[in-house]
C-alpha cells in the first residue's frame, strides 16, 4: 500500500516535542484540522500494545469519532510505530536537527474514503496546529 507524508519543523528540543505528542493533556489541544473541530478527550497508553483513543469532534456537536490506534513500536523521542483501529500503518519519527530545532515525519497508509490529496492536507493541517501549540508553549 501506497504511504503519504507531512512534515513539520518545529523550534522546541526533541524532548518537548515528543511531550506535546504523546501526553493526552497536550493532544486535546492541538489535535483537530480546522478552528470548528476540537478533541475533547484523549488517552494513551505508552508502551508497546498499548493504546491511544482520540475523541474527535465537530464543536457544534453534529458528529464525533474515536480515532485511535496502538503502539507497535516506541523508540522514546526518536520514532512510533502505530497500526491504527482500521489496521492502517503510520510511523511518526522525531529528529533532532539542534538542541532548539526538531523535525517531525509522519507517513501514513491512506484510507480509501476520501481523496489522496483531502487527506494529505488533513494531517498537515493537524501537524501545523502541532508546531503552533507546541511553539506557542515555550
Amino acid at each position: 500500500m501506497s504511504q503519504l507524508t507531512v512534515q513539520a519543523t518545529i523550534t522546541a528540543p526533541v524532548a518537548t516535542v515528543w511531550e506535546c505528542w504523546t501526553k493526552p493533556e497536550h493532544v486535546t489541544k492541538w489535535n483537530f484540522a480546522s478552528p470548528d473541530w476540537h478533541c475533547p478527550k484523549s488517552t494513551c497508553v505508552l508502551e508497546v500494545n498499548g493504546e491511544f483513543h482520540h475523541i474527535m469532534a465537530a464543536k457544534d456537536g453534529s458528529f464525533e469519532f474515536d480515532f485511535w490506534g496502538r503502539f507497535t513500536q516506541i523508540e522514546i523521542e526518536k520514532q512510533l510505530q502505530i497500526e491504527l483501529g482500521d489496521s492502517r500503518k503510520v510511523t511518526v519519527l522525531f529528529e533532532a536537527k539542534t538542541d532548539q530545532t526538531t523535525l517531525i515525519t509522519e507517513h501514513f497508509e491512506p484510507e480509501n474514503q476520501n481523496p489522496l490529496d483531502l487527506q494529505e492536507a488533513g494531517w498537515q493541517a493537524i501537524l501545523n496546529n502541532f508546531k503552533q501549540y507546541v511553539e506557542t508553549q515555550l
